[in-house]
């Protein structure tokens, strides 16, 4: 009896020691708890995920992969499958699993050693969320007293949701959905009880467990949570039996990019950035959505990288990237044009070699690596990366004219053994049909394209470069390069601004300055350099007169012009400050332009380009919403009007409070309806029309005005009206422009080196060339030699973008403003006429500014059948 006593006392003494170290402990510690504010507010470290504005994921930022998920939607078996392997008492302790610490005292006790065990899921999550893994005693008491504080604040299910999302599971993927996705591509409910066994097993040591690094071990701990579920009831012995045998099926996955758009990405990417912070954007969970659709995004790539495959042919090729082996019928000629220095082998490589040689290749785009094994008079066979053996036939080989230089290539070939050999290194490519493939190489020329809609800003389509992963730096948005005419718009903009008609006359002639300080003369040309003498603005633009933007600067004065085009965005510091600007010889990137462009598209309002349209958290929930200041005047809402509806809204209101109080029902809350920003006005409606209809006139084959226009290809290929666009060409051809618009979508391309010292240069092309291959060389007119001019290396990729972009799209015109009126004038002299024939034409005036004076006859200039029949055929 005496020794019960003594013992009750000890263990009476030890417990309430055990309860003064714990109390002291808790005491000491105290202030290190985390709040219940942090703990019900605890936040995952998500990646950010950036959407076209449909919804497909273009990109994941983030070093974390992390895919949230409800608890409800979690399947019940890895539910089971985690709280079989980790903590089967998890519904029924406090936190704390006295019987699974006594299980790891006991191994302290025996072994001596502080292994793992007795750690509940909260302990877990009290660990990962606000400790470290080391194994100190003051951190496992630590550990267990914020468990059972997370059990006082969080419900069970609230901290198995954490912990679902929380742990660390290999391979840099924080909690179940991103396991799932990053073994496996599937989402959680997708799959199969061996895989959820196997991502379930894995919290012990992702490291050393995983499917990917250790498979032998993964199937050992795949069998060990099977067994666990088979003891807990939650899976029979048939589920079992199946499950344990099943092969390791995982492999590394990505992110399950839908399109992959780079240059938009790390664009949003740099803005969000900028905004949260790196470590914040990165492992916040937002969903950035786009303002970009996706079927323009495709469109937009889709053309530039056919434009620039297209410059690079025409201008020949610059032979393999190596000869590999020799052969006897190997002309000295085609060896010459390997563009490496790395002797051949002797004799043909095998499969194995060749297999090794492309697997390691690193290739961009739609271009990929093969190798020449047999040559034949008009086709090739070639071995790509993937052991199959494809046929070139000569319809993608033709083109191979030997490169010389920028403005000169080599002889059509004849025969494939005039381009390539056995054992050369080759690039090909899928033609657009899909079916065959041709020779290609890597464009040396680079591009840039950006679209807006002209209403708001909303970027459209953007791609900086022919591949992101060749070059980053994204053309669209930070090259600055000379804009050559697609300045004049927004200079005629300042004469209509400053007493000009469309009909105004100008003296197209050439020009000769001096210049004292440099003792030369400054002869700017029109290009070609034609000149027609006295002709109306609008012709002026139409045919892109050199000369005539000159006269109208200095007629306007420089400091005038360059004050004009600041209202359009240009920045003041980018505009040359004397008469060179009026060829373009300022700087701008192509969102400049564009977005200079889309004031006059719009009614002449200042639109802000923007890139996203709505920011939401991992969940869904909206965080930000884009509102941009829009093209409107007054900025109309949805609101219903008294002229559609038979009561107003107040009316409607009353009604409805009317109605609630003599019924007793509740009144339905009005959601308020949000008015529009208006966008600054910077012209006029009337000037904005004006311009856009001299724009008009530039892409049009024959109109009433009764000239091409140097963008003639849009109206023949668009086949609308309501498109209005610009050439660009700098003096040199070092800088290629097209811009244009419809009252809805508005569109600039850049085509040019990178390496601004080097020049677009002029190609040929024979008429069989040209018959052969009228997709490529239809948009140079068929000529025989031809400059690389903006209609000729620029405007295709407009055109083909648009093409799509407007497929199904009404004609939509803007309205003509009210203080414009229309009169007839003579073509000739912009005088008003009372003829109703080819010397004819309607024009448009700001009412007051028309023509007082008629046309004598002595100024009529007669048009024939043969002047007009002429003008049609230069066309074709």
């Amino acid at each position: 009896m005496k020794y019960i006593k003594s013992l009750i006392i000890s263990v009476s003494v030890l417990c309430l020691l055990g309860v003064a170290l714990v109390l002291g402990t808790y005491f000491y510690i105290k202030a290190d708890l985390p709040s219940v504010d942090v703990l019900k507010d605890v936040r995952l470290q998500t990646p950010m995920r950036i959407y076209t504005q449909d919804g497909k994921l273009i990109s994941q930022y983030g070093v974390k992969r992390r895919i949230p998920l409800i608890l409800s939607e979690v399947p019940p078996k890895l539910i089971q499958a985690v709280i079989a392997t980790e903590d089967s008492r998890f519904y029924d302790h406090p936190g704390i699993d006295p019987i699974g610490m006594m299980r790891a005292l006991v191994n302290l006790v025996l072994t001596g050693e502080k292994g793992q065990g007795g750690s509940t899921l909260t302990m877990q999550m009290a660990r990962d969320f606000f400790l470290t893994r080391d194994k100190h005693y003051i951190r496992k008491i630590k550990e267990i007293i914020i468990a059972w504080h997370m059990e006082q604040v969080l419900s069970k299910d609230e901290i198995l949701e954490l912990y679902l999302n929380k742990v660390e599971l290999g391979h840099r993927a924080f909690g179940f959905g991103a396991a799932a996705q990053v073994y496996y591509g599937k989402t959680v409910k997708e799959l199969t009880l061996a895989q959820i066994a196997t991502i379930a097993g894995l919290p012990q040591a992702p490291s050393v467990l995983n499917p990917i690094s250790r498979p032998d071990r993964s199937i050992a701990r795949r069998r060990l949570v099977l067994l666990r579920m088979l003891d807990e009831g939650y899976i029979n012995q048939a589920e079992f039996d199946e499950a344990v045998v099943a092969p390791v099926s995982a492999k590394r996955h990505g992110a399950e990019i839908e399109l992959d758009a780079p240059y938009l990405a790390d664009h949003i990417y740099n803005e969000m950035i900028s905004t949260y912070g790196k470590e914040e954007a990165e492992t916040g969970g937002y969903q950035v959505f786009a303002t970009v659709p996706s079927n323009l995004q495709i469109a937009a790539q889709q053309a530039l990288q056919r434009n620039l495959h297209d410059y690079d042919e025409r201008h020949g090729y610059h032979g393999p990237i190596r000869q590999l082996w020799e052969n006897d019928t190997v002309e000295s000629a085609v060896k010459s044009q390997a563009t490496t220095d790395i002797p051949a082998d002797s004799k043909q490589w095998s499969e194995q070699q060749m297999l090794e040689l492309l697997t390691d290749y690193p290739t961009f785009e739609t271009l990929h690596a093969a190798i020449v094994v047999k040559v034949n008079v008009q086709d090739i066979v070639v071995f790509n990366k993937n052991g199959q053996y494809r046929t070139i036939d000569w319809d993608g080989l033709d083109w191979a004219r030997p490169f010389i230089n920028d403005a000169k290539q080599g002889p059509e070939p004849k025969v494939a053994s005039d381009i390539v050999s056995p054992g050369a290194f080759i690039l090909i490519r899928q033609r657009e049909d899909d079916q065959h493939w041709q020779l290609a190489q890597y464009p040396e020329a680079s591009s840039a394209f950006v679209a807006l809609d002209p209403h708001n800003g909303a970027v459209q389509a953007v791609v900086g470069g022919y591949s992101f992963y060749q070059s980053q730096f994204n053309r669209a948005t930070q090259a600055k390069r000379q804009v050559g005419s697609n300045i004049k718009p927004f200079i005629y903009s300042a004469a209509l601004d400053n007493g000009y008609t469309l009909a105004s006359i100008i003296n197209d002639a050439p020009i000769t300055q001096w210049e004292a300080g440099t003792g030369t003369a400054w002869r700017p040309e029109n290009s070609p350099a034609e000149y027609d003498g006295p002709i109306r603005l609008r012709v002026a633009l139409t045919k892109s007169k050199n000369v005539v933007s000159v006269r109208l600067v200095r007629a306007l004065g420089v400091n005038l012009v360059e004050k004009h085009l600041t209202r359009f965005g240009f920045k003041l510091e980018d505009i040359p400050n004397d008469e060179t600007v009026s060829l373009g010889s300022g700087s701008h990137t192509p969102l400049e332009v564009v977005t200079a462009m889309a004031t006059i598209a719009n009614g002449g309002f200042l639109i802000q380009p923007h890139f996203i349209q709505r920011i939401e958290d991992d969940y869904g929930k909206l965080l930000w919403e884009v509102d941009p200041a829009y093209a409107c005047a007054p900025c109309i809402t949805d609101e219903p009007t008294a002229e559609t509806d038979k009561v107003t809204p107040s009316s409607e209101a009353d009604v409805e409070a009317m109605l609630a109080a003599e019924f007793g029902v509740s009144q339905v809350a009005q959601t308020p309806i949000k008015a529009k920003r208006q966008a600054p006005r910077v012209i006029s409606a009337e000037n904005a029309f004006l311009v856009a209809e001299m724009m008009r006139s530039a892409v049009s084959i024959n109109g009433s005005w009764g000239n091409r226009g140097t963008g003639w290809r849009t109206a023949l290929l668009l086949k609308r009206d309501d498109v209005a666009g610009k050439t660009g060409t700098t003096n040199d051809v070092r800088d290629t422009w097209f811009s244009g618009f419809t009252p809805d979508l508005v569109a600039t391309t850049w085509v040019g080196f990178d390496d601004n010292s080097r020049r677009l240069g002029r190609t040929s092309a024979n008429r069989n060339l040209v018959n052969k291959n009228p997709e490529k060389y239809n948009y140079i007119g068929n000529a025989m030699v031809e400059t690389e001019a903006g209609a000729v290396a620029a405007q295709p990729e407009w055109i083909r973008f648009m093409q799509v972009a407007l497929d199904g799209v009404p004609e939509h015109q803007l309205p003509m403003p009210t203080d414009l009126v229309t009169v007839r004038i003579d073509k000739n002299s912009g005088k008003l006429t009372s003829r109703n024939d080819k010397t004819a034409m309607f024009e448009y005036f700001v009412e007051g500014t028309e023509p007082q004076v008629f046309v004598t006859e002595s100024e009529i200039v007669e048009v024939g059948n043969d002047e007009q029949k002429k003008a049609d055929e230069e066309i074709f």
